[in-house]
């Protein structure tokens, strides 16, 4: 997960450094400010309507369209997991891919020995020992191959979701609909057991159409509008349908990710070394030279999509704690919504003045947790805070629960339709 706020035009994340070495010319102010302040827009729009969008999820009849909720052991694991995924993609992408001109020099000596029909030997400078095996099979230019192909699925997917309400209003009333249904299960009888129940329409085919052309055109051209779209579609959906159960697991997670992205960014260049080498949309960009290249501008700031989603939980959370407490106000939404805007202003400028990529965890943490907090303390409802959970609505005790309450209210509808 690429979680820092990176400006490649200093010399911190070189996305998009001409490939001769000569140097760029330096982003004019108003390019900087253009590139930031999109940012910025582009962070806090799927926040606002991923949050909104989390409160109606749960009543979709949709399997896949039911939220996951994070509890506080999956909390407290998440660090350690994302740490591990981390280091291993920089051991991967450091050691067996040191460079280019090497990995082009391995490839032709292996071309030359195999066509002469010799054992083809390849020894590897940064590991003891030789391999007997192609490395063409694992390049780096075949394995972003392979993540573009995945990317490429996931992204249709989760854009077709995230465009699927607005498209509704937009098709006539009369527009042709059918109804299908994805179905697959597992076991047989009374073990019978629901994998996949997807239900759709002939509009979210519509959808799915759509959003594959920018699938396409994402992977043919990898153009920073294409990527862009998939990132806001990913961060939407993972704020919309990842919910924490309450509000010590969101402080938790986020104590946790502090921790991570700080040591990361700072302690070693490991995530800028693979927010470099990893070609995916998991982080959205704008170019800072768009007002002289145009739409063909290649100097890039960058926001990792973890700086979205991870903070975008908790204010989501936040809103349904609002909501809950039916006073009709959404305090807390705005005061955390208020706090990620000040924590990843605080960032840019940081990062603006000190010309370094930076851990913007460190800054929205203390305030998507801090604001709201003080606000509780203020309005002397932080025990309510505090204890507010919520269950998880694919929790068969959950589901079993609810299904004996509805029928225990029918029954006594029926009780007192016979009196």
């Amino acid at each position: 997960m690429d979680s820092a706020l990176k400006d490649p035009h200093n010399g911190s994340a070189e996305a998009g450094s001409p490939a001769n070495g000569t140097t760029r010319p330096p982003s004019t102010p108003e390019g900087i400010a253009l590139a930031y302040g999109s940012l910025l827009l582009m962070a806090l729009l799927p926040i606002f309507f991923g949050a909104l969008r989390s409160v109606r999820c749960t009543r979709g009849k949709n399997a896949s369209d039911m939220p996951e909720t994070i509890t506080s052991r999956d909390a407290a694991r998440f660090p350690i997991i994302a740490s591990c995924t981390l280091l291993g993609l920089y051991l991967f992408f450091k050691v067996y891919f040191p460079n280019k001109s090497y990995a082009g020099s391995v490839l032709k000596s292996w071309k030359t020995q195999k066509s002469k029909g010799k054992t083809a030997v390849i020894q590897n400078p940064t590991a003891r020992g030789s391999h007997s095996f192609p490395w063409e099979i694992f390049s780096q230019e075949y394995i972003n191959l392979l993540l573009s192909m995945y990317f490429f699925v996931l992204g249709i997917l989760a854009l077709s979701h995230t465009i699927s309400p607005f498209m509704n209003k937009v098709f006539p009333a009369n527009f042709p609909s059918r109804q299908y249904q994805l179905l697959f299960t597992q076991g047989s009888g009374e073990n019978k057991e629901e994998i996949i129940n997807y239900e759709f329409d002939t509009k979210d085919l519509v959808c799915l159409g759509l959003s594959s052309i920018v699938g396409v055109w994402y992977l043919l051209r990898k153009h920073w509008i294409a990527n862009n779209l998939f990132g806001l579609a990913f961060s939407l959906n993972g704020v919309e349908l990842l919910h924490l159960n309450n509000v010590s697991t969101g402080c938790i997670l986020l104590g946790g990710l502090f921790i991570y992205d700080v040591f990361w960014v700072f302690g070693t260049n490991v995530m800028v070394t693979v927010a470099r080498s990893f070609e995916a949309p998991i982080k959205l960009v704008f170019p800072q030279d768009l007002l002289e290249k145009g739409l063909e501008a290649d100097n890039f700031a960058m926001l990792g999509l973890g700086d979205i989603v991870i903070p975008g939980i908790f204010i989501a959370l936040l809103l349904r704690f609002d909501i809950s407490l039916k006073k009709n106000t959404h305090t807390y939404f705005y005061t955390s919504f208020a706090a990620y805007i000040f924590g990843l202003g605080l960032t840019i400028f940081i990062m603006h003045i000190f010309k370094h990529a930076q851990p913007a965890l460190l800054y929205l943490v203390p305030a998507c947790i801090g604001f709201p907090v003080l606000v509780a303390l203020a309005k002397g409802e932080v025990t309510e805070m505090f204890s507010y959970e919520e269950s998880n609505p694919k929790d068969p005790v959950v589901v079993t629960e609810s299904k004996e309450g509805t029928e225990a209210s029918a029954s006594k509808g029926l009780e007192k339709k016979e009196k």
